[in-house]
């Protein structure tokens, strides 16, 4: 199936141009469904997993909906946690680029007279957590009678939250007369009701769960500290030996810090990003798919919507924040019927994400032990052994024979096929390289025990756990403690979004 290309949609050719900057080429399902709904003026209800490109999905219609001369917030996204805020908002800011609007992302846990000084600036589109929007709103900082469409993104989660009385709350506060699209992974009954009351014969469009198509994925994992990740990535190449390999990296740094480290260490490496130009990405590509490159290293923006065939390796130099980021990047070996490996680096701290890709993909990833530089040259000298067993079978040697015969006479013929074999292998290569530590991806410990506010895990019986009790709950051990009325101890941030309180270590006392 051939999937819809941006400029087909009817989009302002502004946004058009935004959305070939950052290396996007053909819309996916959730986008190809959405957009045309959108840009009619429907009321949506979209259900989909996060990473499927549900941003774009609602973030295209709107920014074209959006007058760029008018001041005001035209546009108003509830997201359920602050990094889904920021991320959004960065997204929606590289989609409106060329229209040049003012994107504005306000959430708890951060200073909220800065964000009054920029909610002043008359922002276009603002992105927020329902808490500090509330927050906004009461304190006659944030006005919403302009808005023209509502986003409700990740509903299920902002249920899961405690956050429901809170988006009822900002709902009535926005004009009737206005398009409203709610996403949601899941559709429980209180989101059924919220979409029954605030919404005018919205569309559904549904987009599974992108299924494991490539069964003949060969998927593992290796338990690695961050500052060993790239000695191992490097043995791992020269033993297992890659045609094409894709190597993800979560951050931009991340990419260009690889890349260049691989060059270094004499594979030949180009990375992509969305600050690359579209030339450069293009250009980078082309060299890849033709086999000029053995190794790309991406970000997932940057690969998102490429078609890219006859890889045989994936690897995650960073594990995915979410799952069907994954599925996503995997998807890109194991094509046509082809045998593909993904491997997957994941630090200590982040072993609950490995455990939320598998229950997404049912499927366990196999350990990997990863090789030694011993094993690493012992990988190359195969490779280079099978190389000259393969030119043998081949035969037409005839004009080699003659040179041959007299190498023979004068040295070993040990010696000769020795000095065959460290010509076509590569040396293990341990120059040093700098690769800048990333900070691990926010703990998520197994679900929790515990019922309302006292779980200890993610997402610990609904309202405790992760973001320990957002709601009338006191969170023990909880990622981001105290939300609304609620009090975090022994978590991680504390603060969440109104008169929290932070417990005892806390990184970021309570908001109000």
């Amino acid at each position: 199936m051939t999937l819809t290309k941006f400029s087909e949609f009817g989009l302002d050719p502004q946004i058009v141009k935004s959305v070939n900057r950052m290396g996007f080429e053909e819309a996916t399902p959730i986008q190809e469904k959405t957009i045309p709904l959108g840009l009619a003026g429907k009321d949506i209800i979209g259900q989909a997993q996060t990473g499927t490109g549900k941003t774009a999905a609602f973030g295209l219609p709107l920014i074209n909906k959006i007058d760029s001369k008018k001041n005001g917030v035209q546009s108003l996204i509830i997201a359920p946690t602050r990094e889904l805020a920021i991320q959004v908002s960065e997204e929606l800011y590289k989609l409106a680029y060329d229209k040049r609007l003012h994107v504005l992302a306000v959430y708890g846990g951060s200073d909220i007279s800065r964000q009054i000084r920029s909610l002043k600036k008359n922002p276009q589109i603002v992105v927020g957590t329902p808490g500090r929007i509330l927050d906004h709103i009461n304190r006659k900082t944030l006005r919403l009678e302009n808005v023209e469409t509502l986003v409700l993104d990740e509903a299920d989660e902002m249920l899961n939250m405690g956050f429901i009385d809170d988006i009822e709350s900002i709902l009535k506060t926005v004009p009737d007369e206005r398009q409203t699209l709610l996403f949601s992974a899941t559709m429980p009954k209180p989101i059924q009701r919220i979409a029954e009351r605030f919404m005018k014969d919205p569309e559904l469009v549904r987009v599974k769960t992108k299924e494991m198509t490539a069964l003949l994925i060969e998927q593992f994992f290796v338990k690695v500290n961050e500052r060993e990740k790239f000695d191992v990535l490097s043995r791992l190449l020269d033993v297992q030996s890659p045609e094409l390999a894709i190597v993800f990296g979560r951050t931009k740094r991340r990419v260009d810090e690889v890349s260049r480290a691989l060059d270094m260490r004499g594979y030949v490496a180009e990375g992509i990003h969305g600050d690359l130009t579209q030339a450069k990405r293009m250009s980078v590509l082309r060299k890849f798919k033709e086999g000029k490159i053995d190794v790309l290293v991406a970000t997932d923006v940057a690969a998102r919507g490429l078609d890219i065939s006859g890889v045989t390796h994936v690897y995650n130099f960073d594990i995915p924040q979410d799952p069907e980021s994954y599925v996503h990047r995997i998807g890109r070996t194991g094509r046509a019927g082809k045998e593909g490996m993904a491997v997957t680096f994941v630090s200590p701290r982040e072993m609950g994400y490995l455990k939320i890709v598998e229950d997404t993909t049912k499927k366990r990833m196999t350990p990997l032990q990863p090789p030694t530089w011993d094993e690493a040259f012992e990988g190359q000298l195969r490779v280079a052994t099978e190389k000259i067993a393969e030119i043998v079978r081949e035969g037409s040697l005839a004009d080699y024979k003659v040179v041959a015969t007299k190498l023979l006479e004068e040295y070993d013929p040990t010696d000769i096929a020795a000095a065959m074999l460290k010509m076509l292998s590569k040396e293990p290569d341990q120059t040093p390289v700098h690769i800048t530590e990333e900070r691990p991806l926010p703990h998520r410990g197994g679900k929790g025990g515990g019922g309302k506010g006292k779980g200890g895990g993610y997402r610990g019986g609904n309202k405790g756990g992760y973001r320990g009790g957002d709601r009338k709950g006191s969170g023990g051990g909880g990622y981001r403690g105290g939300g609304k009325g609620g009090s975090g101890g022994g978590g991680r941030r504390y603060s969440n979004e109104r008169k929290g309180s932070g417990g005892g270590g806390a990184n970021r006392g309570g908001t109000k």
